[in-house]
Protein backbone atom coordinates (compact mmCIF):
# COMPACT_ATOMS: atom_id res chain seq x y z
CA UNK A 1 0.00 0.00 0.00
CA UNK A 2 0.91 3.50 -0.43
CA UNK A 3 2.07 5.07 3.27
CA UNK A 4 2.17 8.89 4.36
CA UNK A 5 5.09 9.17 6.83
CA UNK A 6 4.37 11.68 9.67
CA UNK A 7 7.67 12.19 10.90
CA UNK A 8 6.63 14.09 13.73
CA UNK A 9 8.66 17.71 15.46
CA UNK A 10 10.99 15.61 18.23
CA UNK A 11 11.97 13.09 15.15
CA UNK A 12 12.43 15.42 12.75
CA UNK A 13 14.80 17.93 14.66
CA UNK A 14 16.32 15.50 17.12
CA UNK A 15 16.63 12.05 16.10
CA UNK A 16 15.57 12.18 12.13
CA UNK A 17 17.31 8.32 11.90
CA UNK A 18 14.02 7.26 13.78
CA UNK A 19 12.33 8.33 10.62
CA UNK A 20 15.21 6.80 7.95
CA UNK A 21 14.60 3.38 9.80
CA UNK A 22 10.82 3.93 9.58
CA UNK A 23 10.83 4.18 6.05
CA UNK A 24 13.14 1.66 5.29
CA UNK A 25 10.99 -0.65 7.63
CA UNK A 26 8.09 0.11 5.83
CA UNK A 27 9.72 -0.34 2.14
CA UNK A 28 12.04 -3.64 3.28
CA UNK A 29 8.10 -4.79 3.68
CA UNK A 30 7.12 -4.18 -0.01
CA UNK A 31 5.00 -0.52 0.72
CA UNK A 32 5.98 2.69 -0.63
CA UNK A 33 6.18 5.68 1.40
CA UNK A 34 5.90 8.99 0.82
CA UNK A 35 6.35 12.22 2.79
CA UNK A 36 4.42 15.16 2.91
CA UNK A 37 6.50 17.84 2.90
CA UNK A 38 3.94 20.61 4.00
CA UNK A 39 3.63 18.52 6.96
CA UNK A 40 4.18 20.68 10.55
CA UNK A 41 3.95 20.27 14.32
CA UNK A 42 0.34 18.02 14.49
CA UNK A 43 -0.33 20.73 17.52
CA UNK A 44 -0.33 19.43 20.31
CA UNK A 45 2.09 21.86 22.42
CA UNK A 46 -0.72 24.42 21.84
CA UNK A 47 -3.20 21.97 22.80
CA UNK A 48 -1.54 20.65 25.97
CA UNK A 49 -0.56 24.55 26.73
CA UNK A 50 -4.72 25.60 26.65
CA UNK A 51 -4.38 27.14 23.35
CA UNK A 52 -7.29 25.19 21.62
CA UNK A 53 -7.85 27.85 18.91
CA UNK A 54 -4.01 27.76 17.68
CA UNK A 55 -4.41 23.38 18.55
CA UNK A 56 -7.80 23.87 16.17
CA UNK A 57 -6.25 25.60 13.31
CA UNK A 58 -2.40 23.62 13.07
CA UNK A 59 -5.67 20.28 13.10
CA UNK A 60 -6.86 21.62 10.22
CA UNK A 61 -4.03 22.53 8.24
CA UNK A 62 -2.69 18.93 9.22
CA UNK A 63 -5.87 17.36 8.08
CA UNK A 64 -5.38 19.46 4.63
CA UNK A 65 -1.73 17.87 4.12
CA UNK A 66 -3.04 14.14 4.85
CA UNK A 67 -6.82 14.09 3.43
CA UNK A 68 -5.75 12.23 0.37
CA UNK A 69 -3.46 9.91 1.97
CA UNK A 70 -4.39 6.26 2.04
CA UNK A 71 -3.17 5.45 5.39
CA UNK A 72 -0.90 7.86 7.81
CA UNK A 73 1.95 5.99 10.13
CA UNK A 74 3.71 8.19 12.85
CA UNK A 75 6.28 6.69 14.89
CA UNK A 76 4.87 8.65 17.94
CA UNK A 77 2.18 7.60 20.09
CA UNK A 78 1.78 11.30 21.61
CA UNK A 79 1.34 12.70 17.78
CA UNK A 80 -0.82 9.62 16.71
CA UNK A 81 -3.15 9.96 19.47
CA UNK A 82 -3.97 14.03 18.69
CA UNK A 83 -4.82 12.94 15.43
CA UNK A 84 -7.07 10.13 15.94
CA UNK A 85 -8.11 11.43 19.63
CA UNK A 86 -8.38 14.85 20.05
CA UNK A 87 -8.52 16.29 16.34
CA UNK A 88 -12.40 15.10 16.24
CA UNK A 89 -13.10 16.67 20.04
CA UNK A 90 -11.16 20.13 18.55
CA UNK A 91 -13.78 20.10 15.72
CA UNK A 92 -16.49 17.91 16.97
CA UNK A 93 -18.51 22.11 16.27
CA UNK A 94 -17.66 22.25 12.87
CA UNK A 95 -19.83 19.53 10.83
CA UNK A 96 -17.24 19.43 7.73
CA UNK A 97 -14.60 19.21 9.47
CA UNK A 98 -15.32 17.13 12.07
CA UNK A 99 -16.31 14.42 9.42
CA UNK A 100 -12.67 15.07 7.77
CA UNK A 101 -10.83 14.94 11.36
CA UNK A 102 -12.70 11.66 11.89
CA UNK A 103 -11.75 10.23 8.68
CA UNK A 104 -7.99 11.02 9.29
CA UNK A 105 -8.11 9.40 12.73
CA UNK A 106 -9.45 5.90 11.39
CA UNK A 107 -6.88 5.99 8.82
CA UNK A 108 -3.89 7.30 11.25
CA UNK A 109 -1.48 4.88 13.25
CA UNK A 110 1.00 4.70 15.63
CA UNK A 111 4.23 2.53 13.72
CA UNK A 112 3.98 -1.15 16.18
CA UNK A 113 -0.27 -0.48 15.85
CA UNK A 114 0.05 -0.40 12.44
CA UNK A 115 2.55 -3.55 12.03
CA UNK A 116 0.90 -5.73 14.12
CA UNK A 117 -2.67 -5.29 13.40
CA UNK A 118 -2.97 -3.60 9.94
CA UNK A 119 -0.32 -5.93 8.49
CA UNK A 120 -0.26 -8.67 10.49
CA UNK A 121 3.50 -8.93 10.98
CA UNK A 122 5.36 -9.14 14.14
CA UNK A 123 8.58 -10.86 12.29
CA UNK A 124 10.09 -8.51 10.44
CA UNK A 125 13.54 -10.46 10.16
CA UNK A 126 15.32 -8.21 13.03
CA UNK A 127 18.35 -9.81 15.11
CA UNK A 128 19.55 -8.24 18.20
CA UNK A 129 21.90 -10.16 20.59
CA UNK A 130 21.22 -8.48 24.34
CA UNK A 131 18.88 -7.80 27.15
CA UNK A 132 16.21 -5.36 25.81
CA UNK A 133 13.75 -3.57 28.18
CA UNK A 134 10.28 -1.77 27.25
CA UNK A 135 8.73 1.84 28.28
CA UNK A 136 5.26 1.63 27.89
CA UNK A 137 4.76 5.65 26.68
CA UNK A 138 1.48 7.25 28.18
CA UNK A 139 0.07 7.93 24.97
CA UNK A 140 -0.39 4.55 24.23
CA UNK A 141 -3.29 4.59 26.88
CA UNK A 142 -5.45 6.86 24.45
CA UNK A 143 -4.77 5.27 21.41
CA UNK A 144 -5.18 1.62 22.72
CA UNK A 145 -2.00 0.15 22.83
CA UNK A 146 -1.64 -3.34 24.38
CA UNK A 147 0.94 -5.42 23.51
CA UNK A 148 2.02 -4.80 20.29
CA UNK A 149 5.40 -3.76 21.09
CA UNK A 150 5.93 -7.13 23.22
CA UNK A 151 5.51 -9.48 20.32
CA UNK A 152 7.19 -7.07 18.06
CA UNK A 153 9.99 -7.99 20.79
CA UNK A 154 9.59 -11.81 20.48
CA UNK A 155 10.00 -12.03 16.71
CA UNK A 156 13.57 -10.30 17.20
CA UNK A 157 16.17 -13.18 16.85
CA UNK A 158 18.85 -13.56 19.51
CA UNK A 159 16.87 -10.46 21.66
CA UNK A 160 15.93 -11.54 25.75
CA UNK A 161 13.27 -9.31 26.87
CA UNK A 162 12.53 -8.67 30.39
CA UNK A 163 10.11 -6.45 31.17
CA UNK A 164 10.69 -3.35 33.23
CA UNK A 165 9.12 -2.58 36.81
CA UNK A 166 6.02 -0.26 36.51
CA UNK A 167 6.32 -0.35 33.22
CA UNK A 168 3.37 2.38 32.15
CA UNK A 169 4.37 4.94 34.97
CA UNK A 170 5.47 7.66 32.94
CA UNK A 171 8.69 8.96 32.54
CA UNK A 172 8.43 12.35 33.65
CA UNK A 173 8.77 13.91 30.24
CA UNK A 174 5.15 14.68 29.65
CA UNK A 175 6.38 17.91 26.69
CA UNK A 176 5.55 21.20 28.80
CA UNK A 177 5.42 19.28 31.97
CA UNK A 178 9.21 18.47 31.88
CA UNK A 179 9.45 22.26 31.97
CA UNK A 180 7.27 23.69 33.67
CA UNK A 181 7.63 21.07 36.71
CA UNK A 182 11.82 20.65 36.95
CA UNK A 183 11.97 18.74 40.00
CA UNK A 184 8.76 16.53 39.88
CA UNK A 185 9.99 15.49 36.30
CA UNK A 186 13.70 14.77 37.45
CA UNK A 187 12.21 12.46 40.43
CA UNK A 188 10.17 10.78 37.39
CA UNK A 189 12.53 9.77 35.12
CA UNK A 190 15.09 8.79 38.17
CA UNK A 191 12.68 6.28 39.22
CA UNK A 192 12.43 5.16 35.42
CA UNK A 193 16.28 4.98 35.05
CA UNK A 194 16.15 2.65 38.41
CA UNK A 195 13.42 0.17 36.77
CA UNK A 196 15.98 0.41 33.59
CA UNK A 197 19.17 -0.51 35.45
CA UNK A 198 17.08 -3.47 37.66
CA UNK A 199 16.52 -5.04 34.26
CA UNK A 200 20.25 -5.50 33.78
CA UNK A 201 19.10 -4.58 29.89
CA UNK A 202 21.79 -3.28 27.72
CA UNK A 203 18.88 -1.42 25.76
CA UNK A 204 15.66 0.13 26.30
CA UNK A 205 12.85 0.86 23.45
CA UNK A 206 9.85 2.60 23.14
CA UNK A 207 7.49 4.26 20.76
CA UNK A 208 7.71 7.86 21.58
CA UNK A 209 10.75 10.37 20.68
CA UNK A 210 10.01 12.63 23.81
CA UNK A 211 9.56 9.82 25.90
CA UNK A 212 13.38 8.29 24.77
CA UNK A 213 14.86 11.95 24.66
CA UNK A 214 14.20 12.73 28.73
CA UNK A 215 15.15 9.06 29.48
CA UNK A 216 18.57 8.80 27.44
CA UNK A 217 19.19 12.03 29.04
CA UNK A 218 18.83 11.06 32.39
CA UNK A 219 20.60 7.88 31.52
CA UNK A 220 23.72 10.11 30.31
CA UNK A 221 23.76 11.76 33.78
CA UNK A 222 23.88 8.53 35.94
CA UNK A 223 26.84 6.52 36.21
CA UNK A 224 26.56 3.23 33.63
CA UNK A 225 24.22 4.91 32.26
CA UNK A 226 25.41 5.60 28.72
CA UNK A 227 26.25 1.63 28.49
CA UNK A 228 22.17 1.21 28.14
CA UNK A 229 21.30 1.95 24.37
CA UNK A 230 18.63 3.82 24.32
CA UNK A 231 16.22 3.37 20.87
CA UNK A 232 12.66 3.98 18.93
CA UNK A 233 11.57 0.18 17.86
CA UNK A 234 11.87 0.94 14.57
CA UNK A 235 15.55 1.70 14.71
CA UNK A 236 15.78 -2.13 16.69
CA UNK A 237 13.58 -3.47 14.52
CA UNK A 238 16.00 -2.24 11.79
CA UNK A 239 18.79 -4.08 13.37
CA UNK A 240 19.82 -7.03 10.76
Amino acid sequence: MKISLMITCLADVLRPEIGIATVNLLRRLGHEVEFPLAQTCCGQPMFNSGFSDLAREQAKHTIGVFDDSEVVVTPSGSCAAMLKVEYPELLHADDAWHRRAVALSERTFELSSFLVHRLGVVDVGAKFDGVVTYHYACHGRMTGATNEVERLLAGVAGLRYVPIARQDQCCGFGGSFSVRYPEISTAMVNDKVNCIFATGASAVVSTDMGCLMNIGGRLRRRETGAAVEVMHIAELLERR
